[in-house]
């Protein structure tokens, strides 16, 4: 089901000026709502599009739907054009070190004076308190909150497998921003939004504290699968490949034994009931694991949904690329990168009222949209010539 609605944030227009993750999947977000979405990167690009290794798909993927403005903003004549774009604005978004905006006479103080209608939307590593001014990475804080803790085995405190802080604390600015636009409308009045990594995987923790609270004293790291249900474990098939199966209710239980033609575990008296089969999982896990290698990988999924029981493969990212159930309902959107890779990449992941946020347009080269942006806030065709000869727009041309 599709719906021709209007997106939500069309006509609204934001001034990104980010790096990496944090502050781009915020911008993201709001450009996949129907945000008016520009990049505002140094002339030579944004630092992030010459990263290696993992960080070579963080701008191809973060940067869809968005313009490029490529400009000096430091340089006096590049400071203006910044300030002009800025009274045009609704949203800024920036995700520099605390405190190095002001400095350069561009914080939520300064900028409302030039336009009080602003949104400034601040990603940080940490809310206002004692640690606001520390620097701050996705895998610090993932250390210094818990999660890796909660991820590795003991003693091997290990980072989620992507960068799941960044993503959320974009997300919790994304969904700030747009309340704060909300608020506006009843005021008139723009005004700070924050969103940081810390308070980020805090609310993340916030399960493990609740149960630590309850329980008296701290949960382990979850691969020591001190798990609420007796059978949730990854198992190996016969054809070496491994799942995952959750069995977790009574009646999952019975439906497993039924379909597994497993009568004698059915009958046991020890296992009626999800806290037996935990208090049973020493002798009971190594059993089930014997059963399901039996079968091939193939063979547990049909067996499985039959019975109404939780499975999955163990996939590689590299396996969604192909997965049916993406490609059927068009989660991943045809997408070229820089230099014309063409890929498949993931779209928000939701649908409101039968509208999905659609991929608009690729992530964009360098400076594309100088001319469209400078025209739009009333430069000419003269004026921007005299930007480019000042060489306070980009690309930057390599020299030989």
């Amino acid at each position: 089901m599709t719906s021709a609605i209007t997106p939500p944030l069309k006509g609204i227009r934001v001034v990104e000026l980010t790096h990496t993750i944090l502050g781009p999947s915020c911008g993201m977000i709001l450009a996949d709502l129907g945000a008016e979405v520009i990049k505002v990167e140094p002339v030579d690009g944004d630092r992030t599009r010459k990263l290696k290794g993992f960080g070579g798909g963080f701008f191809g993927y973060f940067n869809r739907n968005k313009q490029s403005l490529a400009l000096d903003a430091d340089a006096p004549q590049g400071r203006e054009v910044l300030v002009k774009l800025l009274q045009s604005a609704d949203v800024l978004i920036e995700n520099f070190a605390p405190g190095s905006m002001s400095k350069r006479g561009l914080g939520p103080e300064h900028l409302e004076k030039i336009n009080p209608r602003l949104i400034y939307c601040a990603l940080k590593g940490f809310l206002p308190g004692p640690y606001e001014k520390r620097p701050a990475l996705d895998e610090v804080v993932q250390m210094m909150g818990g999660l890796a803790y909660m991820t590795g085995p003991s003693g091997r405190p290990l980072r989620a497998g992507t960068s799941v802080v960044d993503i959320l604390g974009g997300m919790f600015g994304a969904f700030g921003t747009v309340l704060a636009l909300q608020q506006r409308n009843r005021t008139g009045k723009g005004g700070l939004v924050e969103s940081a990594l810390f308070e980020s995987v805090v609310f993340l923790m916030g399960q493990h504290l609740a149960v630590t609270a309850m329980n008296g004293g701290p949960p382990p790291p979850m691969p020591e699968r001190v798990s609420s249900w007796a059978v949730y474990e990854i198992f190996n098939t016969n054809d070496g490949q491994q799942v995952f199966i959750g069995i977790t209710s009574d009646g999952q239980w019975k439906r497993f034994c039924e379909f597994f033609g497993e009568s004698e575990l059915a009958a046991d008296a020890r296992l009626a009931t999800n806290n037996q089969r935990i208090e049973a999982r020493s002798w009971l896990v190594p059993k089930v694991a014997e059963i399901f290698r039996g079968f091939s990988k193939d063979e547990l999924e049909q067996k499985c949904l039959e019975a109404d029981i939780s499975f999955a493969p163990v996939a590689r990212p590299q396996d969604l690329f192909d997965h049916p159930h993406l490609l059927a309902n068009g989660s991943l959107a045809p997408t070229t990168l820089s230099g014309g890779v063409k890929t498949r990449l993931p779209l928000l992941p939701f649908q409101m009222l039968g509208w999905r946020p659609p991929l608009i347009s690729d992530p964009p080269e360098v400076g594309q949209h100088n001319d469209a942006v400078l025209a739009g806030i009333g430069y000419d065709a003269a004026g921007i010539a005299a930007l480019k000869e000042a060489g306070l727009l980009g690309p930057k041309q390599e020299t030989s």
